[in-house]
């Protein structure tokens, strides 16, 4: 395991956070009050060969990375450590001599393992196209180079044995745990399932802390430490300020994914709970672990775009002053499930539905009852994790591109019936990298400092109550559309 001497906390507190996404790369500088200064973000194309696959340069990827983080350090100055964030079930598969990736980079959506993840659940082992454990099964396939001599990583992984010269193959616990390769109970590579699998141990990265001295980014100028590493909701949870039990924040960007802390201890007894969420990592410092758990809709901004090519709107950001046009959707119900149903529902088969439309119904209505129906499966996450987590939970924060809509918040907290806060930053994710390399290094003496630095945008009070019974039947109407995909589950 890689050792590292902490050091003293002489410098200025910045922290320089790389934050590796789906679709781009994005750095900043996070100060000692929490904000963030001298942001970049650089694309990074995905390529789609056939329906259903997704790949990415891997080279290329971590060329944006580093490109972009020595912009962000000649802008900005020396800084006393990074934190990194990326997206977590991307995939990719390297020479260990060579450094050289043994195939394309797989991205999360990509479902070419679809049919290996319903063969191997015939067989016992449940797992999921989205997660790495399959991809990383494929692309060892078909590497043409021993196993024995490859490199198996998610993008953490990728990124720093780039940024460490190639000498270092590390993940962190957040996004060892959902990768599928990990013991349920413990943070620890199940060697049965990577047998099973055909991926050696040798190959493996060492699990790390999230938080603490982790390793020399000695490929950047001054050769930082890399002092705080974790998936992106994970990070966005930090980032936030939801870092005690039963602090919730739930991310709306293309889709909208729920993290709520739980705290040390037992982790979550189910693989999925009874209400459809999944225990997560939330980090791990100082070898102690903190659980959570994580719900998903798998359609919430997509459904925003979708009204601009339907030419409703002429860009997202349209969509607030549209739907605040109107004073209700005149009992229109829309049901987002353009990929199908994630919590607590997880039906591959529904489909996207508008109910109660009438030739009176105006399109602003169709914007308003859009947003809408993204808040109320919002609330179907916040109920799903009070159930399967037993706790009451705190007043959920919010981030992501939608939180920047102050019709669709506005609509969110009349759905839930409670205050909603929205997140300092759009996006809470590089915050939460740099909190987690802070602490690491001390910039901050413990979670209460960083909790402390977590001051909304605005609360959005509930002014109205909503009709919850009639978009469940909305929900009800558009399940099981495609029976057959209705019946998988991964």
């Amino acid at each position: 395991m890689p050792t590292v001497s902490g050091r003293a906390d002489s410098g200025s507190g910045r922290i320089l956070v790389i934050d590796v996404g789906s679709t781009s790369v994005r750095t900043a500088v996070v100060d000692a009050s929490g904000h963030l200064h001298h942001t970049r973000r650089v694309p990074t194309p995905r390529h789609s060969p056939a329906p259903g696959l997704l790949e990415f340069d891997p080279v290329a990827l971590a060329g944006a990375a580093r490109r972009a983080a020595a912009a962000t350090l000649e802008a900005a100055g020396k800084v006393d450590a990074v934190g990194i964030a990326n997206q977590r079930a991307s995939t990719v598969v390297w020479d260990r001599s060579s450094g050289d990736p043994a195939g394309p980079g797989l991205g999360w959506q990509d479902l070419r393992t679809a049919l290996d993840c319903l063969t191997l659940q015939a067989e016992g082992l449940r797992l999921a196209p989205n997660q790495p454990a399959t991809k990383a099964a494929h692309l060892i396939q078909g590497a043409g180079v021993p196993p024995e001599e490859l490199c198996v990583g998610t993008l953490d992984s990728w990124l720093i044995w780039n940024l460490t010269d190639r000498t270092q193959h590390v993940t962190d616990a957040t996004n060892a745990a959902i990768s599928g390769l990990c013991l349920e109970d413990r943070v620890e590579w199940d060697l049965s399932v990577t047998g099973r699998l055909g991926i050696p141990a040798a190959a493996l990265p060492t699990i790390i802390d999230s938080s603490g001295p982790l390793v020399e980014a000695s490929a950047l100028p001054g050769a930082p430490l890399i002092s705080g590493l974790a998936g992106d909701q994970q990070a966005a949870l930090v980032g936030a300020g939801c870092v005690r039990r039963g602090d919730v924040k739930i991310t709306f960007g293309t889709g909208g994914t729920l993290d709520a802390c739980l705290g040390p201890g037992e982790p979550p007894a189910e693989v999925r709970g009874p209400s459809g969420t999944f225990p997560i990592v939330a980090w791990q410092r100082r070898g102690q672990v903190i659980w959570g758990i994580e719900a998903m809709m798998l359609s919430a901004g997509s459904c925003v775009a979708w009204l601009c090519e339907l030419g409703l709107l002429e860009s997202p950001g349209d969509s607030d002053a549209v739907a605040a046009g109107c004073a209700d959707s005149g009992g229109v119900s829309f049901v987002p499930a353009q990929m199908g149903l994630g919590t607590p529902d997880w039906d591959f088969g529904a489909r996207s539905a508008f109910a109660g439309v009438t030739t009176a119904t105006t399109p602003a209505q169709l914007v308003r009852a859009v947003l809408e129906g993204v808040a109320h499966r919002g609330v179907d996450l916040l109920e799903a994790a009070r159930a399967d987590s037993g706790l009451e939970l705190a007043e959920p924060v919010v981030d992501g591109g939608m939180s920047a809509n102050a019709t669709f918040t506005q609509a969110f907290a009349d759905a839930a019936g409670c205050a909603i806060s929205v997140a300092p930053e759009i996006e809470c994710t590089a915050l939460g990298a740099g909190y987690l390399a802070g602490l690491g290094i001390g910039v901050w003496g413990d979670w209460d400092e960083v909790a402390s630095l977590r001051a909304p945008r605005v609360t959005a009070e509930p002014r109205r109550s909503t009709d919850r019974a009639a978009w469940h039947e909305a929900k009800r109407r558009a399940a099981g559309w495609h029976p057959d995909l209705s019946a998988v589950s991964f």
